[in-house]
């Protein structure tokens, strides 16, 4: 007899999830019940990815277990939260115990890695979706917000950008002219890295802050438009990946800056803190750039290295 969802459930995913000391009651019961560190507050995430429009139906399971909750941690590092429990909500389209044994591989090394408890979620039948839930906390009214930035900080990136949608544009056969090695491209689209650590570390520096999810020319917006000012930004210190710099500068520009999927963080912060955000990078093994400032207005404008002005459209990847 095949087995059923309560079935998988108990042998896949209850076997597999974390049991912290902070869940009371988790996975098996009609709700979590879960314990929240004394002086700190709940942060709180949703995303549901879709098969062919957030990855590939034929994508490997594992990528596509792993990448659902790198996106969700890549929220919680964004809010200099650390991620304590996830909820899942899987939708199959059929009962195939390999691909979901793989996609809970993928799910739990990096929930593993750390620390998360899964506590809950729901399971059926129908064309493929995941849905997920993420919790963290925070020590007492220091979550980093998109609204914070103020004129005359600093604006920062971590890792280097653009290989992710590089990647896409390989898989979808837009780059084969351009004979790009795609190995450690796909390794950034499917297994991206969530930066809790730096988003823990800059919580008491930072002004701002916002993941790079959808691009570093819309997400940066967002985070201008949220908080009311504008940015001045130097193209030439955007950490480009050496890969897109190898090809025209139009095509360069529209992967690095409107590509998406490159899960870093883009945060403010004041000039007096550069030497130790220098340490930070240092002590994380992480690359942290400071790419421009931010000033009155409500706009960014691109500089190029002679100091001209160019045009670069935000068309970061939109749901509709």
């Amino acid at each position: 007899m095949p087995a059923t969802e309560f079935d998988i459930i108990e042998q896949v995913f209850k076997r597999g999830a974390l049991q912290g000391k902070s869940v009371i009651c988790g996975i098996g019961d009609d709700a979590a019940v879960l314990e929240l560190p004394p002086n700190q507050q709940l942060v709180v995430s949703t995303d549901t990815l879709v098969s062919d429009v957030h990855y590939f139906h034929d994508a490997d399971p594992f990528d596509i277990g792993y990448k659902s909750l790198a996106v969700n941690l890549s929220d919680m590092a964004a809010m200099a939260a650390e991620p304590l429990w996830v909820t899942l909500c899987l939708t199959l389209p059929a009962n195939d115990p390999v691909w979901i044994q793989k996609f809970a591989d993928g799910f739990f090394t990096l929930a593993n890695k750390y620390g998360v408890s899964l506590v809950g979620g729901d399971l059926t039948h129908g064309p493929l979706s995941i849905s997920i839930q993420i919790m963290g906390a925070v020590p007492h009214d220091t979550a980093l917000k998109r609204s914070e930035a103020k004129p005359g900080e600093l604006v920062y990136v971590t890792g280097k950008l653009g290989m992710a949608a590089l990647a896409l544009a390989i898989l979808k056969g837009e780059a084969g002219m351009f004979d790009v090695p795609p190995g450690a491209c796909l390794d950034k689209l499917n297994r991206p890295e969530p930066r809790l650590d730096i988003g823990t570390a800059i919580r008491d520096i930072a002004g701002a802050a916002i993941d790079i999810s959808d691009g570093l020319a819309a997400d940066l917006g967002h985070v201008l438009k949220a908080s009311s000012v504008g940015a001045e930004i130097e193209l030439g210190r955007i950490p480009v990946c050496e890969e897109l710099r190898k090809l025209d500068e139009a095509v360069m520009w529209r992967h690095a800056l409107n590509g998406g999927d490159d899960y870093e963080l883009c945060f403010t912060a004041h000039e007096r803190h550069q030497n130790t955000l220098k340490q930070i990078s240092q002590d994380i093994a992480c690359p942290i750039n400071c790419i421009g400032k931010i000033t009155p207005g409500d706009r960014i404008k691109w500089m190029s290295p002679e100091g001209e002005n160019k045009d670069i459209p935000a068309r970061g990847y939109r749901h509709f």
